[in-house]
């Protein structure tokens, strides 16, 4: 099953957790052997799997983009004024795979499933798809 998911984000850079609401999808899908494929359909915003436990690694993560693709750039051409958001959207992908096995999501003690905004505040959307493995053990 495929299912549509709507999220807020309040800043133009932000990395919202959205663990939880994989973990959910998993339970309501009652996948208990399999994966999950999250997707984002936008040009600037992306997904990443990392650190959850201290909140200043998405700071620190959202710093180094910065550094890395500035906001303001002399040689940027797009004219509306974004290309840093998408540079930053290409580097962190457009979609995750999550093992499920068990029932419960394959990720480390530490890992999370985010959301990566780069050009809000917005309202975006991702998807879950569930993907069942029905091989016989």
């Amino acid at each position: 099953m495929l299912k549509k998911y709507s999220i807020t984000t309040s800043m133009r850079d932000e990395l919202a957790e959205i663990t939880d609401t994989v973990r959910e999808f998993a339970l309501d899908q009652e996948l208990t052997e399999g994966a999950i494929l999250i997707y984002c359909p936008h040009t600037t915003a992306g997904l990443t799997i990392n650190e959850n436990a201290d909140p200043d690694v998405k700071i620190d993560m959202i710093n180094r983009l910065d550094e890395t693709f500035p906001w303001n750039h002399l040689k940027d051409r797009h004219e509306e004024g974004n290309t840093a958001a998408h540079l930053k959207a290409s580097c962190m992908g457009a979609s995750q795979h999550v093992i499920v096995t068990g029932g419960s999501l394959l990720l480390g003690v530490w890992q999370g499933i985010y959301f990566c905004e780069f050009d809000g505040p917005r309202e975006r959307t991702f998807y879950l798809k569930a993907i069942h493995n029905r091989a016989k053990e």
